[in-house]
């Protein structure tokens, strides 16, 4: 994401609670297509081009879209037999539709939604509920249902669908794939049914980071821009504790992915609902009005509220005429929903809208440029199917929280899409590794003991290294890489004993050691590059300086050092 294309985990639906948790399959008696489809089709990409013109950049990829998206002569369900039943066939196919195929992808169906699109488990009593890959006698999650299920069961290389309130991102975590939410407005809505104009964004399904890339420069119609990487990852740290799992085992997969692919420096930490309160002012008086002064930490709950208060108001001024007209049969779920009475008035409207715009801007200020903002998908694991859990107020109100975050604040600027998906194809690989390292270990208490005893080692080495006693600290430092090897720090601390003893190789092996954990240790390019120097490698000790200003361009040290060499080394 350009500047902010920011709410990473959440625009993107990477639940790492269906990473690590959603891996059991049961036995259950499902449908060939796993009830994904609601109607099979084919729309067949053109010719590709003569040579030596490029090939279609989807070719030889299949998709699929949800019932929302209309396909010329194809009556668009909006998962509702008495929607279909009351509606022609349409006359044009929606142009996000027709991009993805003149681009070289074949579409081979549309896919079950949720009543009207409307409820958050996937399950439709009309059509059935597609059944979970990932645990099938869990709930798939909705609205997108079918779409998501259509591609971690294999059946397309990708699928779109509508997030509203997290209509993609939900069933992606359920279903342990990638589900994307760009930023809002970025796609065309054009012949796509509705839910709520202001929350509605094309979403896009994908089990490989590669292939969503691929299509995401499509959809988006991005230009080609070098790629780059974040100057900071924010873990909005109060958001990961609504998490029903253990903290730790999400966290520190993000963690460890960021330090070692961007560095430590780069990681940061906020209470994003502290951060709200402060700088959206009408979301402060919301707060005001729903708690009466209390619990501070209820800005995101209350942002949540924004959010589905929205979405039922434009909900209902969308299809409210037609489901009074029609009656159709409903969900009593989705009926207690809709009859919920709602403050309409044009100063709600209004103060609804402010929040959204104030909070648009807070997370732009926040991300600023290049920033990502780290937050759990869903809090909870995917329901049991027919589960009354989901509707309570308190799952909903950990699911929501998290959720209206990207869905209020639009995402991102314009443009910053393309870098979110360069930034997943990036990290990738590495937090794959860490989440499943992560479901593997077992956190005894001798593990955690070992790493506290590790950064004990650590001190009582810095301390005798405050009173110069190197060997001291040497052996300090050593105990403490023995516990815990992973530790740039600790190399980078036993080499600075060394360089004092005149241990020059080991001083340049810890470093190295250290550098390889951890590529924006400046420290650690500074004391390579002194040790360098000592050993008579003066143009690899000014290439250590230099990388060292490029990380901390005001770091007078490798200024001085690197200028003296170079002296030295033209002489």
């Amino acid at each position: 994401m350009a500047s902010n294309s920011a709410n990473l985990w959440v625009l993107l639906g990477l639940g790492l609670a269906g990473i690590l948790l959603m891996t059991k399959k049961l036995k259950k008696a499902i449908r060939e297509d796993f009830g994904a489809f609601i109607e099979r089709l084919q729309l067949l990409p053109p010719p590709q081009p003569a040579p030596p013109k490029a090939p279609h950049p989807l070719t030889g990829l299949t998709f699929a879209v949800s019932d929302v998206f209309e396909i010329e002569g194809h009556v668009t369900g909006f998962g509702h037999p008495d929607w279909a039943r009351t509606h022609d066939a349409a006359s044009r196919t929606a142009p996000i539709v027709s991009a993805l195929v003149e681009g070289g992808a074949t579409c081979i169906g549309k896919t079950v939604v949720s009543e009207l699109s409307m409820g958050i488990s996937g399950e439709n009593k009309h059509h059935g509920t597609p059944t979970n890959p990932a645990s099938h006698y869990t709930a798939p999650g909705g609205s997108s249902s079918g779409a998501a299920v259509a591609v971690a069961a294999n059946f397309v290389d990708f699928s779109l669908g509508i997030d509203t309130v997290g209509d993609v991102r939900i069933p992606a975590s359920f279903c342990g794939i990638f589900g994307f939410r760009p930023s809002h407005g970025s796609v065309s809505q054009v012949g796509i049914i509705p839910i709520s104009t202001s929350l509605d964004t094309v979403g896009l399904f994908a089990r490989d980071p590669n292939v969503l890339r691929r299509v995401g420069h499509v959809l988006l119609q991005l230009p080609y821009v070098g790629q780059r990487n974040p100057r900071q990852i924010i873990l909005a740290d109060d958001c990961f504790q609504l998490l029903k799992m253990p903290v730790d085992r999400v966290t520190q997969a993000v963690t460890k992915s960021t330090e070692n692919i961007f560095g430590k420096q780069v990681l940061k930490h906020e209470n994003l609902g502290s951060y709200l309160s402060s700088k959206v002012p009408k979301l402060k008086e919301l707060i005001g009005i729903k708690t009466n002064g209390n619990l501070n930490s209820s800005s995101i709950r209350v942002l949540a509220n924004v959010m589905q208060t929205l979405e039922r108001i434009e909900f209902k001024s969308n299809h409210g005429e037609w489901i009074d007209s029609v009656k159709p049969d409903l969900d009593p779920a989705l009926i207690e929903q809709l009859n919920e009475k709602l403050e309409t008035s044009d100063t709600v409207i209004e103060n609804l809208k402010s929040v959204r715009n104030e909070t648009r801007m807070a997370i732009n200020s926040l991300l600023k440029d290049d920033g990502v903002l780290v937050i759990p998908t869903t809090a909870d694991p995917p329901p049991k199917l027919g589960g009354k859990e989901i509707f309570s107020e308190e799952y909903q109100g950990r699911l929501f929280s998290s959720l209206s975050i990207a869905s209020i604040s639009g995402c991102s600027r314009h443009g910053a899409d393309r870098f979110l998906l360069d930034t997943v194809q990036t990290m990738y690989k590495s937090l794959k590794e860490e989440a499943e390292a992560a479901s593997k270990a077992k956190f005894s208490k001798n593990a955690i003991s070992q790493e506290q005893s590790a950064e004990i080692a650590k001190e009582k080495g810095n301390q005798a290294y405050k009173e110069k006693q190197w060997e001291k600290a040497i052996g300090c430092y050593t105990e403490a890489i023995k516990l815990n090897g992973r530790n740039a720090t600790y190399y980078s601390n036993r080499a600075a004993a060394y360089l004092e003893l005149g241990r020059f190789h080991q001083a340049e092996a810890d470093c190295s050691k250290a550098i390889d954990l951890d590529k924006k240790n400046v420290k650690s390019y500074l004391r390579r590059g002194t040790a360098r120097e000592m050993l008579g490698f003066y143009k690899e000790a000014i290439d250590d300086f230099s990388h060292a200003l490029v990380l901390e361009p005001t770091n007078k040290r490798a200024s001085i050092s690197a200028e003296r060499l170079r002296k030295l080394f033209t002489s």
